[in-house]
C-alpha cells in the first residue's frame, strides 16, 4: 500500500525540523573555562587595579571566542599546574604564553598558532660578559621557571652545575640579581616586558645572545577535543587576516 503524500510530506517537514534543531543546538554559543597565569606579562598577568588576569593571549582567546560564538571564563592558574588542570577537565582552553611542543602534543592538543617566539637571557644588570648561546655558561648555576620547555632543555644540555627552578619569573630574577644564580632564561617578550614595566630590579637581558630555539604559542585543549578545536582554529584565521591578531600584539609591544 502506497504511503499518504500528505502524511509523507508531514514525515520529511518533522525530520527537516528536528535537522535543523540538532544544527543550530549544536552551534549555540557555550561558555569556555579558560586557564591562563598571573606573572606571564605581557602575554598573562594580574592586574592589580581590576583584579583580572590581562595580557596579549588574554586580549586574543576573548578575540577568538567572540568570533567563533563562545563565551569566556578566565581562571587563574600557575604555569605548571595548567595541563594538569586542563587534563582533569577543570579549565577547558589554555591561553598563555605556552610553546607547542611534541612532548606537550602527547597529552593535549593544540590550535593553529597565534604567536611565535625564542628564549632570552636574564642576567645581573652589572655582568659585562659576552653571552652569545648557552654554551658560554658552562659550569655555571642557571635558572628557569617550573613547568617550562626551557627546562628540559637545560637539564638536557647537561652542561651546567645546577638547573634552578622558579614558581616566577621574578623570583628567578631576584636571585639573580644577587648572585645566587648566573643567568636565567625564560620568555623573550615577557622578560623585556617586564624589564621595560621596571618590574625587576638588578637585572638585564644579555645584549648578542641568540636563542637556541624557537616556537608557536597556540591555545591549548584536552586531546580530541576536534569539535572546538576546529572552531577557534576558524576564528584564528579571521583574526590573521582582519588584522585582528596583529594589532593585538603590537598593542602589548610584541
Amino acid at each position: 500500500m502506497k504511503g499518504s503524500p500528505t502524511l509523507l510530506r508531514r514525515l520529511v517537514l518533522g525530520l527537516g525540523t528536528t535537522i535543523a534543531l540538532t544544527l543550530a543546538h549544536a552551534e549555540e554559543p557555550r561558555s569556555i573555562k579558560v586557564g591562563a597565569t598571573a606573572t606571564g606579562a605581557p602575554f598573562t598577568f594580574l592586574d592589580l587595579k581590576t583584579g583580572s588576569i590581562q595580557g596579549m593571549m588574554i586580549d586574543s582567546i576573548e578575540a577568538a571566542a567572540k568570533a567563533a560564538g563562545l563565551t569566556v571564563e578566565i581562571q587563574q592558574n600557575s604555569f605548571a599546574a595548567l595541563i594538569p588542570s586542563l587534563t582533569a577537565e577543570k579549565i577547558d582552553v589554555i591561553s598563555a604564553g605556552m610553546l607547542k611542543t611534541e612532548e606537550r602534543a602527547k597529552v593535549v592538543d593544540f590550535s593553529d598558532p597565534v604567536y611565535a617566539y625564542g628564549e632570552g637571557l636574564l642576567v645581573a644588570a652589572d655582568d659585562q660578559s659576552p653571552y652569545p648561546d648557552l654554551a658560554a655558561l658552562k659550569g655555571q648555576v642557571i635558572g628557569v621557571q617550573a613547568g617550562t620547555t626551557f627546562y628540559d632543555m637545560l637539564v638536557k644540555l647537561g652542561i651546567f652545575s645546577e638547573v634552578r627552578t622558579y614558581d616566577s619569573v621574578a623570583d628567578m630574577a631576584r636571585d639573580i640579581a644577587v648572585g645566587r644564580v648566573k643567568a636565567g632564561i625564560g620568555d623573550q617578550p615577557i622578560l623585556a616586558y617586564q624589564i621595560q614595566q621596571k618590574a625587576f630590579r638588578g637585572v638585564k637581558l644579555a645584549a648578542g645572545y641568540r636563542p637556541s630555539r624557537s616556537g608557536d604559542v597556540c591555545f591549548v585543549l584536552r586531546k580530541g577535543d576536534t569539535a572546538l578545536r576546529e572552531r577557534l582554529n576558524k576564528a584564528i584565521a579571521t583574526l590573521k587576516a582582519d588584522g585582528t591578531l596583529q594589532a593585538i600584539q603590537q598593542r602589548w609591544g610584541i
